[in-house]
């Protein structure tokens, strides 16, 4: 779905290093995410795995957010009908920064 492969991750660092440069930016701020159940159990799993204890952070769902406010206005709430709906042209979908900035876009027209 997004390309990557084992091998571009290899020489990565763990998830504990990589989180703890981006935990400061991110203190005290809610996270938004399209289907955040599926984005915090993924962040709540990372954290389990590595033995971390989990902060607690307060998501807010740009998909049930588009279900409130667009009902049956739109065929389905994927991430891409309703960035189209709010103006937002999603054609790398699935790139995850541009996912991520379609999220936000979405939360700032509807949240």
């Amino acid at each position: 779905m997004h390309g990557l492969t084992a091998a571009d991750t290899a020489d990565a660092p763990d998830f504990p290093t990589v989180w703890a440069d981006i935990a400061p930016h991110i203190e005290g701020l809610p996270l938004v995410a399209h289907n955040s159940p599926f984005d915090e159990g993924c962040l709540k799993a990372a954290f389990a795995k590595y033995g971390m204890p989990y902060p607690g952070y307060v998501f807010h769902c740009t998909c049930r957010a588009s279900r409130r406010t667009f009902g049956k206005e739109l065929p389905n709430h994927q991430l891409h009908t309703v960035a189209a709906r709010c103006g937002f042209d999603l054609t790398q979908h699935h790139n995850a920064l541009a996912d991520a900035e379609a999220c936000a876009w979405i939360a700032r027209e509807i949240i």
